[in-house]
């Protein structure tokens, strides 16, 4: 069992910049994929960034390529930078973990989620 905890979700102004943080709890952490996903009100949750096991391999979603970065270290934390936030970005922003090295933005590649962050960007 992966227990995952999310923080540093805020209100922030367009073009603003966030930091979240998923603390993980497995001793296997380093071997997981881990991702970050997002929920708007009214819409479907969606993938936004992945991070291989080890770090190595990362993809993101169209729409934030070049203003969110993921990261991860070798504490069993992982990371979300977002930078030149825009509105749209507006949503709960979960935490999930994978039982594979390799991962997709598709949530049915991920067995384990945070309760989510909120991050709230305005114009």
């Amino acid at each position: 069992q992966v227990h995952l905890v999310e923080s540093g979700g805020d209100s922030v102004q367009a073009g603003g910049s966030l930091r979240l943080s998923c603390a993980a709890s497995r001793y296997t952490y380093g071997s997981n994929c881990m991702g970050w996903f997002r929920q708007a009100p009214g819409k479907e949750r969606e993938g936004v960034a992945t991070i291989s096991g080890g770090g190595a391999r990362t993809s993101y979603a169209d729409s934030v390529k070049g203003r969110f970065t993921i990261s991860r270290d070798n504490a069993k934390n992982t990371y979300l930078q977002m930078n030149s936030l825009k509105p749209e970005d507006t949503a709960m922003y979960y935490c999930a973990a994978a039982d594979r090295y390799l991962c997709t933005l598709i949530e049915r590649d991920f067995g384990y989620w945070g309760q989510g962050t909120q991050v709230t960007v305005s114009s």
